[in-house]
């Protein structure tokens, strides 16, 4: 069983940058596709960032492409999240989650049933 600890969170000015971290633990993710989501009080847990086992391909939502990167150290078994840009929309509780790679995950990385393990979560606060 794999446990993921998330860290990186915290109060940022709006225009700031900030990394989130994922640690796991328990077995090695690198068979796993990795993923990043968010949960905004009041709104439902949405897809952010996703990227398969390897690290060769990553997915991002239409909202933070261009200005969060995913990416990942297997070596560490250990996910990134860097956002930039970080505005107000951006506050948040941030997830990482995982699941075994499938051959489809390009055309389901969005979605919270897909995956089989969180962390508990970092908050991010973007203020003015």
């Amino acid at each position: 069983q794999v446990q993921l600890v998330e860290s990186g969170g915290g109060l940022v000015q709006t225009g700031g940058a900030r990394r989130h971290s994922c640690a796991a633990s328990g077995r090695s993710i690198s068979s796993y596709s990795m993923g990043w989501f968010r949960q905004a009080p009041g709104k439902e847990r949405e897809a952010v960032a996703a990227v398969t086992s390897a690290g060769s391909g990553t997915y991002y939502a239409d909202s933070v492409k261009g200005r969060f990167t995913i990416s990942r150290d297997n070596a560490k078994n250990t996910v990134y999240l860097h956002m930039n840009s970080l505005n107000h929309e951006d506050t948040a509780v941030y997830y990482c989650a995982g699941r075994p790679a499938v051959v489809r995950f390009g055309s389901v990385w969005f979605r919270v049933s897909e995956y089989d393990f969180w962390g508990q979560g970092t908050q991010v606060t973007v203020s003015s």
